[in-house]
């Protein structure tokens, strides 16, 4: 009877109109991820296209330098003392809009700012950008959404280019890592605003470091450049602080848990 009474008083209380109601979501929304396998698709795209224009075979005809991987016909990359990366030569990315200093500045090229974000010097190149910009960019783009991380991706490609502009004035450069170094700045300072909620801290460090080192190594070689790397890398660290509130489920975290209230009068 009594027993009775409390669970009819606590229904009572329950639907009394002076108290606000709380609702327990156990998972935030997840963003579907479609402009991260965008970036990647057009950037193999212009691989290809690239190679296409270098045309290995014609280029050295006659030549005592034998293209690699000849069965590819036009698709053949350059002599590995050319380009150890397995791509076209210096020629093709320079006529594809690779960034070279003296044409930006004396030759009203300024475009090349940002068509050598889409270029890469070879198929190690490129697999090494894009596997890491699938790994960090599709996590990103669930959790944040497709606009801040495509203006991360743009913006710090971009920047990344006129800083390498202002470093290297001899030598052509290319590549997507300005842009994939500005989401994995994005990405460590996430994991450092986030850190009490990951259920496996270390891995989920080690993994980003992992990818850091492998993209540091490739920017030491040919028309690779760490100027673009570095400094996006360092610019967006900090403002990404402010974007990094909102925790997600990846890499074993434990799941977030908010509350919303609801105020009936």
């Amino acid at each position: 009877m009594a027993s009775g009474d409390l669970e009819r008083g606590a229904k009572n209380r329950g639907n009394n109109s002076n108290f606000p109601s709380f609702h327990v979501e156990t998972a935030e929304k997840q963003w579907t991820s479609w402009l991260i396998p965008m970036f990647v698709v057009a950037n193999i795209a212009v691989f290809i296209v690239v190679m296409y224009v270098n045309d290995c075979p014609k280029r050295n005809f006659g030549s005592e330098r034998s293209c690699v991987a000849k069965f590819l016909g036009r698709f053949s990359f350059q002599p590995l003392k050319e380009n150890p990366l397995f791509g076209p030569s210096s020629a093709t990315l320079e006529k594809m809009g690779a960034l070279e200093w003296n044409k930006v500045v004396h030759g009203d090229q300024g475009w090349r700012l940002i068509t050598c974000m889409w270029l890469h010097a070879g198929v190690i190149h490129v697999l090494a950008n894009m596997l890491s910009l699938v790994f960090i960019g599709i996590r990103l783009e669930q959790q944040f959404g497709f606009v801040r991380v495509g203006l991360i991706y743009l913006v710090s490609g971009f920047g990344g280019s006129i800083l390498s502009s202002l470093f290297i004035q001899r030598n052509i450069s290319v590549g997507a890592s300005g842009a994939l170094f500005g989401l994995l700045g994005a990405m460590l300072s996430e994991l450092l605003t986030n850190w009490t909620i990951y259920s496996n801290k270390i891995a989920a460090l080690l993994t980003l470091v992992v990818i850091i080192a492998i993209n540091l190594a490739v920017g030491i070689l040919p028309h690779v450049d760490n100027f673009r790397t570095h400094w996006r890398f360092l610019h967006w660290f900090s403002p990404w602080l402010c974007f990094a509130t909102s925790p997600s489920v990846w890499m074993g975290r434990k799941p977030a848990i908010s509350c919303r209230c609801s105020c009936k009068i």
